[in-house]
């Protein structure tokens, strides 16, 4: 079975921190590239980070802030978020791809439609 699952996410104030989790079932896990993706009202989904084939790739907003990482052992991918900022609000999303390509093979790196699996989503709201 497919599945991927988000855990981690909440209500922090401007400057905190929160680590999120993706537990990823053995047919999800991803050889190729895993990402994490945010989506705020009215907006598109957007691509924070992947990471896979040896590279790990960030949309700018994020950079110096957030760190992907993932634990191969335990079939999960995380994602540290220092210094979150208002603008940080969004629900987060994992991914993974279903060709297990490596990241920095993609044309666009940070495009969702790379990503064949996804989860629910956990939402992460910043105050200010």
């Amino acid at each position: 079975q497919v599945q991927l699952v988000e855990s981690g996410g909440g209500s922090v104030q401007a400057g905190g921190s929160l680590r999120l989790s993706c537990a990823a079932s053995r047919s999800a896990y991803s050889s190729g590239c895993m990402g994490w993706f945010r989506q705020s009202p009215g907006k598109e989904r957007e691509g924070v980070a992947v990471i896979g084939g040896g590279s790990t790739i960030y949309v700018d907003s994020v950079k110096g802030r957030f760190t992907i990482s993932q634990d191969n052992a335990k079939n999960t991918l995380y994602l540290q978020m220092n210094s979150l900022k208002p603008e940080d609000t969004g629900m987060y999303y994992c991914a993974a791809d279903r060709a297990q390509i490596r990241c920095a093979l993609y044309w666009s790196p940070l495009s969702p439609s790379n990503f064949d699996y996804w989860g629910l989503g956990t939402q992460v709201t910043v105050s200010s």
